[in-house]
């Protein structure tokens, strides 16, 4: 069997609110751009992206048990989920997929409590507090280990 040449990029809560929410903590590119530079960057190594956003934690879990049947990996910015939610890592861990946890500012540089991450055991790649920039960088990495080229 050949392995899909698509990435699913997951955005968890509050993340639809870029380009507005707390500027000088996210920055002023809005999902969009997110979602642009992500397809973009993917579609330079020979692959596309299913990206979805939502603020409930339940689409976010169906979108990850959906991908184990036609993506290659993972790309998640969970959001606040990140700190409290074990049932968005048992899905990700549960679909056999890598992933690329991806977070715009620093978490380990914020509030104690953002500084714990259930995502963090499950994901071969992590970017950290670089921005939308990031995600790129996430993309990159995944496809690397993909493809072989790295491993994760």
């Amino acid at each position: 069997m050949t392995t899909p040449r698509r990435l699913l990029l997951l955005n968890g809560p509050n993340l639809n609110l870029l380009g507005t929410r707390e500027p000088a903590i996210y920055g002023t590119e809005t999902l969009a751009d997110v979602e642009r530079l992500t397809a973009d960057t993917a579609r330079a190594r020979g692959f596309e992206v299913r990206a979805v956003q939502s603020n409930h934690e339940g689409v976010l879990i169906d979108a990850i048990h959906a991908a184990r049947e036609d993506c290659a990996g993972i790309v998640i910015n969970p959001g606040g989920l990140t700190h409290t939610s074990v049932v968005l890592r048992d899905a990700l861990s549960g679909v056999d997929l890598p992933v690329a946890e991806v977070h715009i500012s620093d978490v380990r540089a914020r509030e104690p409590f953002r500084h714990h991450s259930y995502v963090a055991d499950v994901a071969v790649v992590h970017v950290i507090g670089e921005g939308v920039a990031g995600y790129a960088r996430a993309v990159t990495l995944l496809c690397d280990v993909v493809t072989g080229r790295a491993e994760g």
